[in-house]
């Protein structure tokens, strides 16, 4: 017959839910855990440890959580990683009402890090859900830092996604090594391990220092992808306008077909995108015929036609960048 567990509190009774699902995913160890039956628990001291075995995570009985202090949802976090398709929140909107918040939404204090489509869902449908901390985080650049590398890790993530997010990456990097302070650095390079402070439980252990992304072969590997592909990312990124990025982030068009259109003129780029995936091919086909022409013909009026056309679609995207850069600054 199995005894109905009792809690001290209902602030008791949330933390132990919490700490069961962490158990559960295997975040934290039997031993910790019975240290939160322990804490947690108001029973006879004669029960014994196989009543006192944690259960896992079941999200029917337990109140949402926190109780008395707001999720701080911040929209540069929010916007920070693209958006799930309608497609793919509606999968997860069914996976939720059918079987609850599974995994812990991550907190940096009041802001949550991690979970925002989850954090809505269960918020417009009063689910439950629980959640841990990561204590880690110094900065918005760590966690930037962590989301980049969540989001890596994960399938769903397309190609030109995880592109960009290596490439993001990389620039945090390389502005955190020309920022940083060698002073500290030194310091916490000779830190004495028996003044850091051991990991809390039911907190998110610190992650180490991420290597840095010296080379094209360094962010195609963390990205997983090729070298070419991160290349062709760049050349998106540089010149590429809004409507084409869109068509590519879509899967409207190739990241290879959206590199080669990324070459005309914006308002050509507009024009293609507005004309859909056959004009956007179309107008591939015509950049690689271009080319062809201006490398085995240089010299006819084709070949000089098309090394300007490249010209002129090169300094727009130049002074496209420095235009953004400007605005940046003036800010």
């Amino acid at each position: 017959m199995t005894t109905k567990r009792k809690f001290k509190s209902d602030a008791f009774a949330i933390i132990h839910a919490s700490a069961s699902a962490l158990h559960s995913v295997g975040a934290i160890d039997k031993a910790t855990m019975r240290k939160f039956d322990t804490s947690c628990l108001d029973v006879p001291v004669s029960l014994g440890a196989r009543q006192l075995r944690p259960q896992p995570y079941n999200p029917a009985p337990a109140p949402n959580f926190p109780l008395n202090m707001p999720i701080t949802v911040n929209p540069d976090l929010l916007a920070y990683i693209d958006p799930l398709t309608p497609d793919e929140h509606a999968a997860l909107e069914r996976s939720i009402l059918a079987e609850g918040c599974r995994d812990a939404l991550v907190l940096w204090g009041d802001m949550l890090v991690d979970g925002h489509n989850r954090h809505g869902i269960c918020t417009r449908h009063d689910i439950p859900f629980n959640t841990v901390q990561n204590t880690s985080f110094q900065s918005l650049e760590d966690v930037h830092l962590w989301m980049i590398d969540q989001h890596l890790g994960r399938r769903s993530v397309s190609d030109f996604q995880r592109g960009v997010l290596a490439l993001r990456k990389k620039n945090i990097l390389d502005t955190r090594k020309k920022t940083a302070p060698a002073p500290e650095a030194q310091k916490a390079a000779t830190a004495d391990p028996a003044d850091m402070s051991a990991p809390v439980d039911g907190m998110v252990p610190a992650a180490p220092e991420p290597e840095p992304l010296n080379s094209r072969e360094a962010i195609a590997k963390a990205a997983r992808i090729s070298s070419a592909t991160v290349t062709q990312i760049e050349k998106i990124q540089k010149s590429a306008t809004p409507e084409l990025v869109a068509a590519v982030k879509a899967g409207t068009i190739s990241i290879n077909t959206a590199a080669t259109v990324a070459s005309l003129p914006q308002e050509e780029q507009v024009a293609a995108a507005a004309g859909g995936k056959k004009e956007l091919q179309q107008a591939a086909r015509q950049v690689r015929a271009a080319k062809a022409v201006a490398r085995t013909e240089p010299e006819s009026p084709e070949g000089v036609i098309a090394r300007l056309k490249q010209t002129i679609a090169e300094l727009t995207a130049e002074n496209a960048a420095l235009r953004a850069q400007l605005e940046e600054l003036s800010a």
